[in-house]
């Protein structure tokens, strides 16, 4: 399934690079950016295509057995706002800017020192042969690194301050998983971008492995009851996991349930808590109203008064 949207993607893509971007660029006189365009639109496609998956596979699901129901939905709307400008535009920006400058000061500073680190390939020829194993493995380094970079989010007071947003919402659906101040998901780009960078994920399997994680991501949000049950819960991030970690005392620095996609690192780390039958609310008591109600430009400006705030105390 995932090979035929990579398919899908890469034609859409051409196509709209076809009929839109390219004449677009000759008529504005700017060809030397055409290249760019191309890789900036294969992040937005992809993006596009992520959010029919997570409406496809999440939307049904919120309907059948919602944990909650509100009369009143406009925080979840400032979330769907999210998800278009983090999957359609800002954030396949900000990936490509920041990844493709990550990836030329790299390359230069290992040419400099003539130093060639092991892959992950290197350091387990056997997965040179074995691709499935070969993607499986780089997903499970990803995500252990995924688990302790959430843990940071919630550690580091000054980092909180800007994921705070995410957790303010009281109404979370699969939307709210791109519910982020623009800054904390920079960070997050340049630390999943990094390591995927050191362990030497193939250009064509990065996007497959985004793809996963992201589908995973949307559904462990999602508003509903849901969970898989003793076995598969300590398998795979399910919507139950992963509400409890967004109920209300759960906020902050005492956070639970931190993994991405695999419960196996909260498990080992002693961060995990089982209760399949608790479905709490979601929010953080803490965080000031308008991270819960305020719309897209009124949340980033707060995150960064957050921000400054956390900055300026001393620990």
């Amino acid at each position: 399934m995932l090979d035929h949207l990579l398919d899908l993607q890469s034609r859409l893509s051409g196509w709209v690079f076809e009929i839109a971007v390219e004449p677009a660029a000759y008529a504005l006189g700017l060809m030397d950016l055409v290249e760019d365009g191309q890789q900036w639109l294969d992040f937005a496609i992809l993006g596009l295509l992520q959010l029919v998956v997570a409406w496809v596979v999440c939307r049904p699901l919120e309907a059948w057995r919602p944990v909650e129901r509100w009369p009143e939905r406009s925080a979840v709307r400032t979330d769907i706002l999210y998800a278009l400008v983090n999957r359609l535009g800002l954030l396949p920006l900000i990936a490509f800017v920041l990844l493709s400058g990550l990836q030329g000061a790299w390359e230069a500073l290992l040419a400099e020192y003539d130093v060639l680190p092991p892959t992950l390939e290197q350091l387990v020829p056997w997965l040179r042969d074995h691709p499935v194993a070969a993607f499986a493995a780089y997903v499970v380094v990803l995500d252990f690194f995924e688990y302790w970079r959430h843990r940071a989010q919630h550690g580091l007071r000054w980092w909180y301050a800007l994921h705070a947003i995410h957790h303010a919402q009281r109404q979370m659906t699969f939307w709210t998983d791109d519910r982020n101040h623009i800054l904390d998901d920079v960070l997050a780009a340049l630390w999943f971008g990094a390591i995927a960078l050191l362990i030497g994920v193939p250009p064509a399997q990065f996007p497959l492995i985004i793809l996963l994680l992201r589908l995973v991501e949307s559904l462990s949000h999602a508003n509903v009851r849901l969970h898989f049950g003793w076995l598969g819960e300590r398998v795979l991030v399910s919507p139950r996991f992963h509400r409890l970690h967004h109920g209300e005392l759960s906020a902050g620095e005492h956070g639970r349930n931190y993994a991405v996609l695999l419960p196996v690192w909260d498990w080992v780390f002693g961060t995990a808590d089982w209760h399949r039958d608790r479905f709490p609310p979601t929010g953080d008591p803490g965080a000031p109203a308008v991270l819960a109600r305020g719309g897209w430009w009124r949340q980033q400006w707060a995150g960064l008064a957050q921000l400054g705030k956390a900055l300026r105390v001393r620990t």
